[in-house]
C-alpha cells in the first residue's frame, strides 16, 4: 500500500510535471529527503489538494514515518520524479 501511494506520486508528476499538483507533491517529496532540516514542508499547501490529493500527501508523510523515504525504491521515485520535471 504504502509503495502504491510512492508510485501514484510518479505517475502523477510523469503525467503532468508543471502542475500545481505535480509540483506541490514533489515539494512535499524533496522535503521528506531531508530529515535534518526537520522536513520542513509547508502545511497550509495542503489546502491547495483535493481530499484525495490529501491523502496521497498523508501517505507520503506516512512513509516518512515508517522509514521508507529511504532505499532503493524511494531513491528510485524520486529519480524519476527529479527526471520528469527537468524533462517538463
Amino acid at each position: 500500500m504504502q509503495q502504491d501511494v510512492l508510485q501514484q506520486v510518479v505517475d502523477i508528476v510523469r503525467a503532468d510535471p508543471h502542475s500545481g499538483l505535480s509540483l506541490n507533491l514533489y515539494a512535499l517529496v524533496s522535503t521528506l529527503k531531508m530529515e535534518k532540516s526537520g522536513y520542513m514542508y509547508m502545511l497550509r499547501k495542503l489546502r491547495d489538494l483535493n481530499p484525495g490529493q490529501r491523502r496521497l500527501a498523508y501517505g507520503l508523510m506516512e512513509l516518512m514515518a515508517v522509514h521508507g523515504n529511504q532505499g532503493p525504491e524511494w531513491d528510485a521515485a524520486v529519480q524519476a520524479m527529479d527526471e520528469a520535471i527537468r524533462r517538463g
